[in-house]
């Protein structure tokens, strides 16, 4: 955590914002004590901590097979280092995506939760 400036973490505030009034996402906090959202329980959205990572960057979970798409058409804003590819993520520079996009990419990934979570309760 000490790598991430605070304004990393004042960054997902912005990310709360879009998504603090969609059903079933809720604010929360990890282990290492970096905040995330959650959808029906399941991580959906968190700043990416791992040192592959550039700073101010969130991972956000993601249907793998859109991700190469999310990559090419806009590989200024999203990457993927080696830690991360072998989960259903993407990285997101939150410097470079702007409100549509991050609006965009939230629902991407609450779609994505809520299939992760439906599978896991049945």
């Amino acid at each position: 955590m000490a790598r991430h400036a605070l304004r990393g973490w004042d960054a997902f505030g912005i990310v709360g914002d879009v998504a603090r009034d969609w059903p079933d996402v809720e604010a929360a906090t990890k282990y290492d004590g970096s905040p995330v959202l959650k959808c029906g329980g399941c991580f959906m959205a968190g700043m990416a901590v791992h040192e592959s990572s550039e700073i101010d960057t969130l991972v956000v979970r993601i249907d793998v097979d859109a991700r190469p798409a999310l990559i090419e058409d806009a590989p200024e804003t999203y990457y993927l280092t080696a830690y991360y590819e072998p989960h259903p993520v993407v990285l997101a520079r939150l410097a470079r995506i702007d409100g549509d996009a991050l609006r965009d990419l939230l629902a991407m990934a609450r779609r994505a939760t809520l299939l992760k979570a439906s599978r896991s309760r049945g």
